[in-house]
């Protein structure tokens, strides 16, 4: 198979996982006896139906788009990060932190900071994982996994110490000189939660791809990515890379953390459970082909499924979970893709005939 033909597959296998997925998340609706035109239909207008809608749609995709370009991001430097979730938590306590305290830096830059806080704390826990596993050999899954609940109790453990008034489940106000949200563009989208969180994820995205295919630092954690040997043949320092790659993925979600906490909620609550970004990326990585742009249409597509599954409740009487269905059903068919790669073999072979003739 050339690079065209990969990047083809790179292409059309989501997508026909996607139609694959819906299709069967259709017959599953008919089987059970549900309308599942009524059900699309009502989806698609709770994500749609109205400018606060749209709005609150962009606001689900914002934080799956950072996490999903968090897991992307390392698996493209062969890691496996499923620690996103417990970089999503300290980067929205360290934006907290930065929103809360440090009330003496002007609007713009308040927000700035208080962003830079997140991403810098999500930096240090990927980090963590990538030095276990480049000093100590310690496999990054097992770690991320472990680092996912000390996350969650340290979280936990600061916001009740420092920022939680008596009584109350949820922090302190961060100041609003920390704010995301545009005041014009909250009126436009009938004050939904909207911020400037989405364009910072959308310039991650461009990061993301420009760093990893256009400067030398991307190109040498690839190279450990592929193979980690011939990267230290090559003079690379591949434990150095390990641990930056691990660095700049939690950063990521530590900037998705800060995006909520300072466009979304303005506030951390006390939490029982994690929120699930962290997990919810992963999905979304898978879908988008661990691609910068992929990502993003793959945080896409997952914001509108899970913000519109409200709407087949409400609007088709259908039970929100089917979405969950129709979202594992893509991943199966994307994790099991041999099952249709012939159908893009089959496109690729009646192309070529037509070219032919």
């Amino acid at each position: 198979m050339n690079a065209k033909e990969r990047n083809t597959d790179v292409f059309f296998l989501p997508l026909i996982a996607i139609v694959l997925g819906l299709a069967l998340g259709a017959v599953i609706m008919l089987l059970g006896g549900y309308d599942p035109i009524a059900a699309y239909r009502a989806l698609l207008n709770k994500a749609f139906g109205s400018m606060y809608n749209f709005g609150e749609t962009i606001r689900q995709i914002t934080p799956l788009i950072l996490t999903g370009l968090a897991v992307a991001f390392a698996f493209r430097t062969g890691l496996f990060n499923i620690g996103a979730e417990g970089q999503f938590l300290v980067g929205s306590l360290a934006s907290l932190y930065v929103g809360v305290e440090w009330t003496f830096l002007p609007t713009v830059l308040h927000a700035a900071a208080a962003v830079a806080a997140g991403a810098l704390a999500g930096a240090f826990w990927g980090a963590l994982v990538g030095y276990a596993k480049a000093k100590r050999g310690v496999h990054e899954v097992i770690t991320s996994i472990m680092l996912n609940w000390i996350a969650l109790f340290f979280v936990n453990y600061m916001v009740k110490t420092f920022f939680l008034p008596a009584g109350q489940q949820r922090s302190v106000a961060v100041a609003e000189t920390s704010y995301l949200n545009i005041p014009f563009v909250t009126e436009l989208f009938s004050n939904a939660r909207l911020s400037f969180g989405f364009v910072i994820a959308l310039l991650c995205a461009v990061f993301f791809h420009y760093y990893l295919f256009r400067t030398k630092g991307g190109f040498e954690l690839r190279a450990v990515g592929f193979n980690r040997h011939a990267a230290q043949y090559a003079g690379m320092n591949v434990n150095g890379g390990i641990v930056r790659a691990m660095a700049i993925s939690g950063a990521f979600a530590g900037i998705a953390g800060a995006v909520e906490v300072l466009g979304v909620f303005h506030y951390q609550s006390v939490l029982t459970v994690s929120p699930g970004y962290g997990f919810q990326g992963i999905a979304v990585a898978m879908i988008g082909g661990t691609a910068a742009f992929g990502t993003v249409l793959g945080a896409v597509l997952m914001g509108i499924l899970t913000f519109g599954a409200a709407g087949m409740k409400f609007g088709a009487n259908v039970p929100p979970e089917l979405v969950n269905i129709v979202i594992a059903l893509i991943i199966f068919f994307l994790a099991a893709s041999g099952i249709i790669k012939p159908v893009t073999r089959w496109f690729r072979a009646r192309k070529q005939r037509k070219e032919a003739a």
